[in-house]
């Protein structure tokens, strides 16, 4: 069976977020980021086969998400600049922030409101790995 290759940093954007929801226990998060019930805010979709034809896919086994009961919903004011709120996800306030000299820990460690997540802490990324994907938020900004 024969797929063709499609990643989701390639124009035009393709709805990675909408399709792991359909293909495994994905949930929206308070912060916008897809939750998973096991690795929490820490995965990411690379890339996504397209197939000619319809594939059979197993449905998710959990269908509420772990945000759901979590009462304290600490994601929501670890943003030093309340860049999450229910408008959404201020990109402006955290690219600023992260443009300051007050950024070291958010471009060092990783964004602060994902770091707050209780759900997955195992895989929190390393810094380094959490360097690469702060440094890439930037760079992607600079595109538009």
């Amino acid at each position: 069976m024969q797929a063709r290759a499609l990643f989701p940093f390639t124009r035009p954007y393709l709805p990675f977020q909408a399709w792991a929801q359909k293909a495994e226990p994905c949930f929206v998060s308070p912060v916008a980021m897809s939750i998973h019930h096991e690795y929490g805010l820490w995965h990411a979709y690379r890339g996504a086969l397209a197939f000619a034809e319809p594939i059979e896919v197993p449905q998710p086994t959990v269908d509420v998400s772990p945000c759901a009961t979590c009462a304290d919903q600490p994601c929501l004011s670890a943003c030093p600049v309340d860049a999450f709120s229910g408008a959404g996800y201020d990109t402006e306030a955290c690219a600023t922030h992260l443009s300051s000299s007050d950024q070291v820990d958010c471009m060092s460690r990783g964004c602060r409101a994902r770091r707050a997540c209780p759900v997955g802490t195992h895989y929190v990324y390393e810094p380094a790995q959490a360097q690469f994907h702060m440094d890439a938020f930037m760079r992607a900004r600079q595109e538009f």
